[in-house]
């Protein structure tokens, strides 16, 4: 079960975003960027999940 849920809301310049907010109300990622639409920013999560799973990490210098 996660331990994390997404959630979509509509900014003060009437752009669709998500954030993935943990159960203790951090937030872990955002959507970085506007949709135009919530049917958007519900195909930009579903793209993270399917995407993300086994991502690798980059380790700086």
């Amino acid at each position: 079960m996660s331990k994390a849920t997404f959630e979509v809301y509509e900014d003060n310049a009437g752009q669709w975003r998500w954030r993935l907010v943990h159960d203790n109300g951090n937030i872990i990622a955002d959507s970085g960027e506007g949709y135009a639409s919530r049917q958007k920013c519900e195909q930009g999560i579903e793209s993270v999940k399917e995407n993300a799973p086994g991502a690798d990490i980059l380790k700086g210098e």
